[in-house]
């Protein structure tokens, strides 16, 4: 009886956030194998053949150019003038999990059910609360507890006046694991929720991978297909069906765990 008045509960839950949607004409209504509207994306995404290493599983169908695949793996490249070593070297373990995010930021055609529209000067979308596997999440914290940072969003805040990014005056730089004490932390946090760790696993069909063997195919287009699946059913505006598995998924760990 329980789990069914939680069930009730959910279903409120939704239509009063459904009914709080804003209606507008410019709404994404295309999930499925698209790219950004943003700063180095392409407008359609296709075959890209020399994609550089890190970024090269997504050479079947990318919405990265050749180019851009090869300024990912740079330091403070052209593409943000962002410098990873803002607090002294970063170890390389590190630096690979975040050369892999923005393979995956840029080269993606399967992040259109997270695509939200931003009023920015150098992007129009952005992605929001794109579910991570749990295991990229865990392993990106673990090999970057040791390395320093000063800021736990990277997304603002920083002091640009060199040309790229330093911290600001009166930020201290201490390991990772100071400014994110949890794998969460860190997912969620250091690109304004551009993630939210999933309770899901790779292979689940349920979370984007970020690392994946593109001979086994991409994982992530089945994913995308699920969410989009789960948004537009019903009609439902973007966001709010894969907002309603996420709370039936925790609700059933506490009545059922």
């Amino acid at each position: 009886m329980a789990w069914q008045m939680t069930q009730l509960l959910l279903l409120a839950l939704v239509a009063v956030a459904w009914g709080a949607q804003p209606r507008t004409p410019q709404a994404r209504t295309d999930l499925l194998n698209v790219c950004m509207d943003a700063k180095h994306h392409k407008t359609k995404p296709g075959p890209e053949d020399k994609l550089h290493d890190q970024c090269s599983p997504w050479k079947k169908n990318a919405c990265c150019s050749v180019n851009t695949s090869q300024e990912a793996h740079k330091d403070i490249s052209y593409l943000y003038r962002f410098n990873w070593d803002h607090c002294g070297k970063m170890e390389p373990a590190c630096k690979r999990h975040f050369i892999q995010d923005t393979c995956l930021y840029e080269c993606s055609p399967n992040l259109g059910p997270w695509i939200q529209e931003v009023n920015q000067s150098w992007r129009k979308e952005r992605v929001l609360n794109v579910p991570l596997c749990k295991e990229d999440c865990q392993i990106w914290w673990e090999d970057c507890r040791t390395s320093y940072t000063c800021k736990t969003n990277w997304h603002k805040g920083w002091n640009w006046t060199a040309g790229y990014n330093q911290c600001p005056v009166r930020a201290a730089c201490h390991r990772f694991d100071f400014y994110f004490p949890t794998p969460a932390a860190l997912c969620n946090e250091i690109w304004s929720h551009s993630y939210k760790v999933s309770n899901y696993g790779r292979g689940s069909g349920r979370c984007i991978q970020m690392w994946f063997d593109p001979a086994q195919g991409n994982p992530n287009e089945e994913v995308a297909r699920f969410y989009a699946e789960t948004t537009n059913s019903g009609a439902m505006p973007q966001g709010i069906g894969p907002l309603l598995l996420n709370l039936t998924q925790i609700l059933q760990g506490w009545f059922l765990g």
